[in-house]
């Protein structure tokens, strides 16, 4: 007995153990998943890997707390193209957890806490294309080579602050990248040759910023195994203080470099000046600094005689000037401002270029001073207004800055007669001139994210796109003949701009507008038009636009939606307010309203005569008109019996109503009225029998002006007997039939009995001549015995005898 307790209590622990771990394994699901199956689960807070749809394209995991990755977590995952798993705290992957994601193509663990790289990992991974290790706790990449089966690997990123070696052989099987980012601060061992096997390679971003810099001959073998003259090298997090930080890049430029750039950087005008003593005479075409700041005040005299002829492009980007106020003129960089085509100063607060500056860059065709502090007044300054300079710029960049004068970014510009690309948006202007003079050579031009309402003949006609997207406009009436791509996007344009005024326009963007609709003869106005974007609008979802809409999210048509499906969204009806247009699906009731009234009365209409060829067919049209008729009678007939029973009348003034028809009046007046209404000379023998009968003829007795029923329910009432005069025209007289179909239904609804009816047969007629709905009178026939109308002389007198006894009853 104690084993059994106990056995049965260890069965009971393990089944509320194992409901336990089935519960504590349950897995929470991600269903933030759009149209295209990519699935955003950022942020959700999740611990475990949620589940998704098996059909999932792109899994964005990112900022979690999902700290452990088993075996099992993706192995439904067979389709999934991206995966990102950035910023968890993930410390832990099952070696055979990324196994199922044969189609992967980009994987990010960066930013998590993995101390050592798996090479099982990868194995399977051959679509591989994109990978991202950065800043995971490793000091080196392990071993065997993590990346020897990634064949396709274009993007490869990895290190961090923990990063401290770097052996020859750790990228085996890495042929050729597009983009290669290394962290190495830390580093301190490095083979040589270690970068140095990939070929060809794309851009290299290199985080050197600590003591790796410092380690002269380190940071020479790093940079000299990745210098080529045709890769882009991009230097992050570097301080240049002083000739000695400067050294490492030798190495790079006697490669021959030609794009080199800078990011984080705090830079002091020696390291400078070395600097551009080190690329003396290199083939450098392109320096760009991102994120600098400029410790010194621009003394830069000794570098004056270097060569740099080569720098055809310059871009600075997020520059900060520490001592500013103390920053010498640019007009001793006359040897550098001279040659570049292409400058850009992106953000970097200036409020002006002085004219003698902009005379130095002769060769300019690209300039972009975008987001600094220009004025209308330091525009004039920087463009120099009285002076035919820049003459060969060919794109002006200046939008995010405070302009507000269109007047005089027009009269300043006109004299650039190369001038193609023209960018003013993000600016003041509130106005546009009504007319305007612009380079005949403009081709675009963009306006966009101003305060302009109304647009003006001001704009050239040359224009072959144009940008006036986030603005306030309501319309646009301006013929543009080559214009090829319009951007009216963030407006409050309510239709379509008429097609006709753009005969070549092939792209037209009107996103987030308050257009309510657009149909087929819309963009049949616009003869080229090949792509429309038309997304985030209050559209009407009418039984029109919808369809129509649907066939162009397919594809359909020579016009392609080229933004999302869910960007159309139904405004109204209220009912379809926030639906996607693509999944509206309108009744036919509200979309074909009188095709469905005329369907429905029509089937109405066929059901209607169906019916009542199916009441006429049971006759039931006259069980309802004897019912009605019936019960009205039935009411006037209570009445008159009050009536009569308070003026004590008697009920009872007739021997027998003879019900017959017309076309039988002659017999009925010339024989049954003589024979019945005068004293029989056959039967004076018998007093009795020969008394005179007095009968009721609706010809005769009724009374004039009265409702027929009336009459009929009347004489009924005040006749001890009926009479039915029965022959073939009785059947077929519409009249002689409804007072009959009444009397039917009176006499035979237990009124006055069996005994009450007397039939008479003119001629000779079976019960089936009578029509089968006077069932009790076919019934009555069966059952009882009718006088027949002799055509022999000689036995009608024993007709009228038995006729006459017949009608006395029991009176006799």
């Amino acid at each position: 007995m104690r084993h059994r307790t106990s056995c049965f209590f260890t069965l009971l622990f393990l089944l509320l153990w194992g409901q336990r771990s089935n519960t504590d394994d349950e897995r929470s699901s991600c269903d933030r998943c759009d149209l295209q199956l990519s699935c955003n689960c950022s942020r959700g807070g999740f611990v475990r890997v949620p589940m998704v749809t098996e059909r999932a394209l792109t899994l964005d995991l990112s900022f979690n707390s999902i700290t452990v990755v088993s075996d099992d977590d993706l192995t439904d995952h067979a389709r999934l193209r991206a995966l990102d798993l950035h910023g968890n705290g993930l410390a832990a992957i099952g070696p055979s957890a990324l196994d199922s994601l044969w189609s992967l193509e980009e994987l990010d663990l960066s930013d998590n806490q993995l101390t050592a790289l798996n090479h099982k990992w990868f194995d399977k991974l051959e679509a591989l294309q994109r990978l991202n290790l950065l800043d995971n706790p490793h000091s080196r990449l392990g071993s065997p080579p993590l990346f020897r089966g990634l064949v396709r690997l274009r993007r490869l990123a990895f290190g961090g602050p923990a990063l401290q070696e770097l052996r020859r052989g750790d990228l085996s099987g890495v042929t050729q990248l597009e983009e290669f980012t290394v962290h190495a601060n830390n580093l301190t061992r490095y083979e040589s040759g270690a970068l140095g096997d990939i070929w060809p390679l794309g851009r290299v971003t290199l985080s050197l910023h600590g003591p790796f810099l410092n380690n002269v001959p380190l940071a020479s073998a790093v940079l000299g195994d990745v210098s080529y003259p045709e890769t882009p090298i991009t230097l992050e997090d570097l301080h240049l203080i002083g000739n000695q930080s400067v050294q490492p890049l030798r190495e790079t430029a006697r490669r021959r470099i030609r794009y080199l750039s800078f990011r984080n950087l705090s830079v002091s005008d020696e390291a400078i000046v070395e600097l551009l003593v080190v690329v003396d005479g290199v083939p450098l075409t392109s320096l760009s600094m991102e994120g600098a700041r400029l410790t010194g005040e621009g003394r830069w005299e000794r570098a004056r005689w270097t060569d740099q002829k080569n720098i055809d492009v310059f871009f600075v980007r997020d520059v900060v000037v520490l001592n500013i106020f103390k920053f010498v003129s640019f007009l001793q960089l006359k040897f550098l401002l001279t040659y570049p085509r292409k400058v850009s100063v992106i953000n970097s607060k200036v409020f002006v270029m002085p004219c003698p500056t902009s005379n130095l860059l002769v060769n300019l065709q690209y300039l972009d001073l975008s987001d600094n502090l220009l004025t209308d007044l330091t525009l004039v300054e920087t463009l120099c207004d009285r002076n035919k300079t820049l003459m060969d710029l060919r794109v002006l960049n200046i939008s995010g800055n405070a302009l507000k004068s269109l007047s005089t970014v027009n009269r300043l510009v006109v004299k650039l007669s190369k001038l193609t690309h023209l960018d003013i948006s993000r600016t003041g202007y509130s106005s546009m001139p009504s007319n305007c003079s612009w380079p005949s050579t403009l081709r675009y031009l963009n306006i966009s994210g101003a305060m302009l309402t109304v647009i003006t003949p001001c704009l050239p006609t040359t224009l072959e796109v144009l940008d006036l997207s986030n603005n306030y406009l309501e319309g646009f009436t301006l013929h543009l003949p080559v214009l090829r791509e319009l951007h009216l996007s963030g407006n409050k344009f309510l239709r379509l701009p008429p097609g006709r005024l753009f005969p070549n326009l092939q792209t037209l963007a009107i996103q987030s507008n308050i257009l309510n609709m657009f149909g087929p003869s819309d963009l049949r106005s616009y003869r080229r038009l090949e792509n429309l974007q038309a997304g985030q609008n209050k559209f009407i979802c009418s039984c029109d636009f919808v369809p129509f809409l649907q066939s162009g999210l397919k594809g359909g048509g020579d016009v392609q939606l080229m933004d999302r499906e869910d960007g159309y969204v139904c405004d109204s009806p209220l009912y379809l307010q926030g639906e996607v247009v693509g999944r509206v699906r309108l009744s036919v009731l509200h979309c074909h309203q009188v095709l469905f009234v005329s369907v429905s009365c029509g089937s109405a209409l066929f059901v209607g005569i169906l019916v009542c060829v199916l009441l006429w067919r049971l006759h039931a049209v006259w069980y309802l008109k004897m019912t009605w008729a019936w019960l009205k009678a039935k009411r006037s007939s209570r009445r008159r019996r009050r009536r009569d029973i308070a003026g004590s009348e008697a009920l009872l003034s007739f021997d027998a109503f003879v019900s017959y028809s017309e076309r039988d009046a002659i017999w009925v007046e010339d024989f049954l009225v003589p024979e019945l209404e005068e004293p029989s000379e056959t039967d004076s023998a018998n007093p009795r029998t020969a008394r005179p009968l007095s009968l009721c003829l609706h010809k005769r007795d009724f009374l004039p002006g009265h409702w027929i029923v009336d009459n009929i329910m009347s004489a009924m009432e005040r006749s001890r007997r009926t009479v039915f005069v029965l022959s073939e025209n009785f059947v077929l007289s519409d009249w002689c039939r409804y007072e009959l179909d009444f009397s039917h239904f009176w006499l035979f609804d237990g009124n006055s009995g069996r005994d009450a009816a007397i039939l008479v047969l003119l001629e000779p007629l079976s019960k089936d001549d009578v029509p089968k709905r006077f069932c009790k009178l076919r019934k009555l026939m069966s059952s009882t015995t009718y006088l027949e109308w002799p055509q022999d002389e000689d036995r009608r007198g024993e007709f009228w005898r038995s006729l006459r006894l017949a009608l006395r009853g029991e009176d006799d």
